[in-house]
């Protein structure tokens, strides 16, 4: 297994933050919190993660709900004022929120301390920068990590040694999570490590558990492109060329290209899995390690 570089390995010498206590309308509960920071972070992906790394502790607002497209999500103007008025405000970096991109630097210039996920971890080397750093879950315990040591030096009030451990024993779960995806992909034949996916997502996944990625069927890394018809006649021609039995598409997106694609006479499968967002209760992707895990079965039963 390849070592993964990190930009930043912070020891936690404090712990952290935030109480998710969000209501159903997106705007969180201060009842329970012990502190009066206020944390909003923009995915639900990285919500899930900070509420297992601080407990109930903040108030916690997560922009995004379940099955989210990050890349054309549009917030609601009082989540745009959240996000201007929060003691910190965690992004994941890279462009990935498309649409929050102005709300985000706006923020930054009211005084809004921004914590980006990405900045843990060394870019993958592309034309299109990859933003999906947490298709793969090495890398995730890598901004996992960043993410603590920041919140706790935002907020004093959680450097306890009580957040400290409840901060290493979620990285810890994401040692094992790596460790379990790793275990479920093994029966894969290096000749079936192959994705087609609808958009670019899974770059990083791919780099962790030797996977190739043969192509995408919208081009960048954004829901918002169109493919023109000479790239689908491409993809057609690697479906053919490799026998491929699954296209991979987005729970979060559309996947009508995928389903085209698929009519064009190529008996292959269509298989959803979680690239952008978390799923909504009883899905087995409402957190990010069921979404991870869940993804990881899902390809294995498809190229298995």
């Amino acid at each position: 297994m390849r070592t993964v570089p990190v930009l930043f390995r912070i020891p936690l010498s404090g712990a952290l933050l935030v109480a998710l206590v969000a209501c159903s309308d997106g705007k969180a509960d201060r009842s329970g919190a012990s502190s009066d920071a206020r944390v909003v972070v923009t995915t639900n992906i990285l919500g899930d993660v900070v509420r297992n790394l601080v407990g109930d502790d903040v108030e916690l607002e997560i922009i995004m709900p379940p099955n989210s497209d990050p890349h054309d999500f549009a917030p609601s103007a009082q989540q745009a004022a959240a996000m201007r008025e929060a003691d910190v405000l965690v992004v994941n970096g890279l462009g990935f929120e498309e649409s929050l991109l102005d709300t985000i630097k706006a923020a930054e210039d009211d005084g809004v301390v921004v914590v980006a996920a990405a900045d843990a971890i060394e870019p993958l080397a592309s034309e299109d920068e990859d933003p999906h750093l947490f298709t793969d879950p090495a890398r995730m315990r890598a901004a996992a990590e960043l993410m603590a040591a920041e919140l706790s030096e935002q907020i004093p009030e959680l450097d306890t040694p009580a957040h400290r451990e409840r901060a290493e024993a979620y990285l810890a779960d994401l040692d094992d999570l790596d460790a379990e995806v790793e275990s479920i992909l093994a029966d894969i034949a290096p000749e079936q490590r192959l994705l087609l996916t609808n958009h670019e997502v899974f770059g990083y996944f791919a780099d962790r558990y030797d996977f190739e990625v043969l192509g995408a069927i919208i081009p960048g890394g954004s829901t918002l492109a169109e493919p023109s018809a000479a790239e689908l006649a491409d993809l057609v021609e690697e479906i053919d060329e490799h026998a491929l039995p699954a296209i991979f598409a987005d729970t979060s997106s559309p996947s009508r290209l995928a389903d085209a694609l698929a009519a064009e006479g190529v008996d292959v499968e269509v298989v959803e899995l979680f690239s952008e967002s978390l799923g909504e209760a009883e899905s087995g992707a409402d957190t990010y390690i069921g979404m991870v895990r869940t993804n990881a079965e899902r390809i294995a039963a498809a190229l298995g």
